[in-house]
């Protein structure tokens, strides 16, 4: 018999140091995204499933949970991603014509976690831009998310490049069902070869031999050299490859210190993006830290067929990486009813500083704090000395 206060499995609370972090993260990583013009919105973590699913696959169905409405009686889920959450906003909503800015940070939940370690309660925060489709909001996209790692103190950061539309290329023409086309994926992905030979032999030869060599097409920019003679000349795939390699002349002129690299094949989310996409890792973190690029059919079932591109981190994971923050400084007062006491606490408090009154009883208490100063009287008046 389980203990009562036992948590589920990947589900876990968040204890003062690492809830202090990751306060100050969201502060610092909102405030960056309101200086590039966001807009923050805070949706629902309940919705019907009509609209929380709409349109985005069967990967995020089966990671929603679902219960029933006790008012309505129709089903509802628990968001496990912001983004369709977002589009729906800016359709009916917002219903700007120009462009929208979109910024949020809440928590998912998910049935499964994403691997063995991760939880299933992260703190998905996100942007995205809605109504523009050309590489100006996909750079700006990277740009701010590569902003943001900055600002949480994460270095060597690797931006991996990648782009939905040349798969999508490669295999037009081809006649095949959905299963069959799952298992490519699958086995694009996990870059076995054996099994993407015997899957794509009645295919078209062109689109055979494009397969194969997407499982090679990945490291530097000779990437996209080596792609441009490796696969098929369509104009899906021409464009896809001139959009990556305009980002990375962009990327290089601007960041410098950010490694760049490719992988063709790299199809998480296969069916959510649209086009160009990214993904960005930092030195001795295995897993990458945000990931984005475009999904422009995202609004389509909500009436709204709008270019979208985004972002998405999970803050929660992202505060256990990089330098800790110093303990914030405060100062020590004891407990009283003197009134002259009370007005300089409040009076400190109001300047914006911390001030930690020890209980009668707890006078060796408060370690959690960097007690650098602390009141006391001096005469008639309450004065700050160092300690």
């Amino acid at each position: 018999m389980s203990s009562a206060w036992l948590l589920p499995e990947h589900i876990a609370d968040v204890l003062p140091a690492q809830a202090r972090r990751i306060e100050e993260l969201r502060r610092t990583l909102l405030d960056l995204a309101r200086g590039y013009g966001f807009e923050l919105v805070m949706p629902p973590l309940l919705e019907y499933l009509e609209s929380l699913l709409s349109g985005t696959g069967r990967e995020l169905d089966l990671q929603t949970f679902k219960l029933v409405d006790q008012l309505s009686g129709r089903s509802i889920g628990l968001r496990a991603d912001t983004t369709p959450q977002v589009a729906r906003i800016d359709a009916h909503l917002l219903n700007r014509a120009g462009v929208s800015r979109l910024c949020y940070c809440g928590p998912v939940l998910h049935t499964r976690p994403g691997t063995p370690l991760a939880t299933r309660e992260p703190l998905q925060l996100g942007a995205e831009i809605y109504g523009h489709a050309g590489l100006e909001a996909d750079l700006e996209v990277q740009e701010l998310a590569l902003d943001m790692l900055h600002a949480a103190g994460l270095g060597g950061l690797v931006l991996d490049l990648a782009d939905a539309r040349i798969v999508r290329g490669v295999l037009a023409g081809v006649t095949a069902d959905a299963p069959q086309l799952q298992d490519v994926i699958a086995a694009l992905v996990s870059k076995d070869t054996a099994s993407l030979q015997a899957l794509t032999r009645g295919f078209p030869r062109e689109s055979r031999e494009g397969l194969l060599a997407l499982l090679s097409l990945y490291g530097d920019a000779a990437v996209l050299v080596e792609a441009r003679r490796a696969l098929p000349e369509r104009a899906l795939i021409v464009r896809a490859l001139d959009d990556l390699a305009g980002l990375a002349r962009h990327l290089r002129s601007t960041h410098p210190q950010v490694r760049l690299g490719f992988d063709l094949a790299d199809l998480g989310d296969y069916a959510y993006y649209s086009g160009t996409r990214f993904a960005v890792y930092a030195a001795g973190i295995g897993d990458a830290v945000v990931r984005g690029g475009r999904y422009d059919e995202v609004g389509a079932v909500f009436g709204r067929n709008r270019p979208a591109v985004g972002l998405s981190l999970d803050l929660k994971a992202l505060s256990s990486q990089g330098p800790l923050p110093p303990p914030r400084c405060a100062v020590r007062a004891p407990w009283g009813d003197d009134a002259g006491l009370r007005a300089a606490v409040r009076r400190l408090r109001e300047q914006g500083e911390t001030v930690l009154c020890i209980l009668p009883g707890h006078e060796h208490e408060g370690q959690e704090f960097d007690c650098d100063r602390e009141l006391a009287p001096v005469g008639d008046q309450w004065v700050l000395k160092a300690l």
